[in-house]
């Protein structure tokens, strides 16, 4: 996944999957020169996170593959997604065993099952309904827009397009295209400032929308148009907060001033609370300083990965 809505599924996918799983993207399939999109394996301690997350949360509660697809995949891209569980599971059970210092020729076709290696879900989300899919591995409905392989195949087919208008859907539906974004952006817009959707996906909507300065692909025209409208909005519901609150700052200082609001917003929806050196330095920081730290969090692991060693 290379293009702009492509990292802006990944990175939403990837930070809320984070509030209750050790969640990472882009992780190499080494075998198959493949890239899963995001790997997520939950954290039993934060099973009340997730029981928050809605569909998100249903679909974490076991380690799991994520791909999203904004259009509707076809048989090759859901096999070729297929190829990238199977592998996965297989570099699983081989670092398992080299863990537990009993390696086993990788060529074995009697080798066991390594005990305590789950078979990993592969959750495959599609804007769409892809019909040759659902045929193909017998996908049954286990409730709307979510549908489960033949048993044996532990694959998971979200349709974006037939998912319930619900809060409880939020999330997923922001990844879909035209008139399910923008269904999903007035939803976001209309929940609670604190709401954890927001945290998770406003800093992430801003990012792609001011994040590039080239032009988006036509094929993305109409995520960066629902974008646009969402932040132009988003940027009239900030003047008049500031308008409430008396400020006169001059123009570049006000540009300062959100431009650092806006990625101490962001780091705190992947890293939680900010120590104070950390803030401390961005309130510190030129515009250019603080446009650069944005660039890096999205990619970043760490807070230092960002900002860099903090005295």
């Amino acid at each position: 996944m290379h293009n702009r809505s492509d990292h802006f599924a990944k990175n939403i996918l990837r930070d809320a999957l984070s509030g209750a799983s050790a969640a990472e993207t882009e992780v190499e399939v080494l075998a198959a020169t493949q890239k899963i999109d995001v790997y997520s394996v939950p954290d039993p301690a934060r099973e009340a996170e997730r029981a928050e997350m809605g569909l998100l949360g249903e679909l974490s509660a076991e380690p799991s593959l994520f791909e999203p697809f904004r259009s509707t995949p076809g048989l090759r891209q859901v096999r070729s997604c297929l190829r990238k569980q199977l592998t996965w599971h297989h570099e699983l059970e081989r670092r398992a065993r080299s863990a537990a210092g009993s390696p086993l020729p990788d060529a074995d076709p009697d080798a066991p099952p390594e005990p305590g290696v789950p078979f990993p879900a592969l959750v495959v989300i599609s804007g769409g309904r892809p019909e040759t899919v659902l045929d193909a591995y017998g996908c049954k409905a286990v409730r709307p827009g979510v549908y489960h392989a033949v048993s044996g195949l532990v694959l998971r087919m979200v349709v974006l397009a037939e998912l319930p208008r619900a809060r409880w859907t939020l999330l997923l539906r922001l990844l879909g295209a035209g008139r399910l974004l923008r269904e999903a952006l007035a939803d976001l817009a209309a929940l609670p400032d604190d709401a954890w959707e927001k945290s998770i996906a406003t800093p992430l909507l801003v990012h792609f929308r001011l994040g590039t300065h080239e032009p988006a692909p036509n094929e993305e025209d109409d995520m960066s148009a629902e974008i646009r409208a969402w932040f132009q909005n988003y940027q009239q519901q900030l003047r008049d907060e500031e308008r409430k609150e008396g400020r006169k700052e001059g123009r570049d200082e006000g540009r300062k001033e959100g431009e650092r609001n806006l990625l101490l917003r962001l780091l705190r929806a992947r890293f939680g609370e900010l120590p104070a050196a950390a803030v401390a330095r961005i309130e510190a920081a030129e515009t250019a300083e603080i446009e650069r730290w944005g660039e890096r969090a999205l990619g970043a692991q760490t807070l230092v990965d960002v900002l860099g060693e903090l005295s």
